[in-house]
């Protein structure tokens, strides 16, 4: 028997996967799909702008993505910058507690910056100081809200033609204040995962998001990932391979007896110079990427730092913005049942949808 479409409702079917959304939205193309979730591009006749509907299937089958899912939803809607993805809608679920899928509405972008990478399109100095200007004035932004995203990679940076950034993929961020649990293993990101998060440092700080961008700037720089690991153990050995054999002061914040056994038990490794992985890259680029890449979390610099470097002298305003306060993560201070996520997530919606 074929489903009723509630009235104010459309139905289509993408790649095989239905959508029921609010009648506002026609469906152009499918953007990606995943086995949990599915993006297709839509126009917005109410605003006439065209936007992304992300799909989040059977979301209460794990409780650890619904936790994600909310994480996500809370955030997106705290925060407010023009470099992060802009959360257009919620659709409101059928009933508080009786539902299984959400649709999320963004702002749409034309493509991602692994795409980028990968097609072999000539890349300026310009563009590449452009990209990254914006990549860290996003995380700027973000950290001044004492929030990580922890899950910064290329397909989560997405552009337009005009070079304009927004930072996607937010569902594993969390308060800095928070404990980090383990991250699944997602071969697409680990590349770009600091070496406290492998080596099971479980604290969220700042500096696991300019890893990341560090590891964004090398790989624009050589078109290719710098520290390609086949898995946990092979990524750190790829990362020191590069970096060198860490201090015995660079491994300080190794709290897990067994990891630090481990880096210890590696072949003394001398450092490659960045300048001879990237040769045709400038003197300040090299130097902004060995502030970002640097093993010890410590001796990272921070967002602003990166942003007040001399390879930004031509950009840097000299007051980014920054959130007027911290996101509020008070919601998370206890074990969360099926029902209070499903009330949480319904909550969010409403805020989209005054009148109900």
């Amino acid at each position: 028997m074929e489903q009723e479409i509630p009235k104010g409702k459309t139905k289509f079917i993408s790649n095989s996967i239905s959508f029921i959304v609010d009648d506002r939205y026609e469906y152009i193309n499918q953007l990606s799909s995943g086995s949990f979730d599915a993006i297709v591009s839509a126009i917005d006749h109410q605003t006439n702008t065209k936007v992304a509907i992300k799909k989040f299937s059977n979301i209460f089958q794990d409780l650890i993505d619904t936790k994600n899912i909310l994480w996500m939803l809370k955030i997106l809607q705290f925060l407010n910058h023009q470099n992060i993805v802009n959360l257009l809608n919620i659709q409101l679920p059928p009933s508080r507690f009786c539902y299984n899928d959400i649709y999320i509405v963004t702002d749409l972008m034309e493509v991602n910056l692994c795409r980028v990478i990968r097609s072999g399109q000539e890349l300026t100095d310009e563009h590449i100081q452009y990209f990254m200007y914006q990549l860290l004035r996003g995380v700027c932004y973000i950290h001044s809200a004492n929030i990580t995203h922890r899950n910064i990679s290329p397909i989560h940076i997405l552009l337009n033609r005009n070079c304009d950034l927004k930072i996607s993929g937010w569902g594993f961020a969390r308060s800095c204040s928070e404990i980090a649990e383990n991250l699944e293993e997602y071969v697409g990101s680990r590349w770009y995962r600091a070496p406290e998060m492998i080596l099971n440092s479980f604290r969220n700080t700042k500096s696991i998001d300019i890893w990341s961008c560090g590891c964004i700037f090398a790989e624009i720089l050589g078109r290719n990932p710098v520290f390609p690991g086949k898995n946990y153990l092979d990524q750190i050995k790829v990362i020191v391979k590069v970096l060198g054999t860490p201090t015995r002061e660079d491994i300080g914040f190794i709290s897990n007896s067994a990891a630090k056994r481990f880096v210890e038990s590696l072949p003394q490794t001398e450092k490659i110079e960045w300048s001879v992985l990237f040769p045709t890259a400038s003197t300040d680029m090299l130097d902004l990427l060995d502030k970002m890449l640097q093993f010890s979390p410590k001796k990272r610099w921070a967002a602003e730092q990166c942003l007040a470097h001399p390879y930004f002298r031509d950009l840097h305003e000299s007051q980014e913005i920054l959130a007027d306060k911290h996101f509020d993560a008070s919601f998370d201070n206890s074990e969360l049942t099926r029902d209070q996520l499903s009330n949480f997530i319904y909550e969010e919606a409403l805020q989209f949808h005054p009148n109900i």
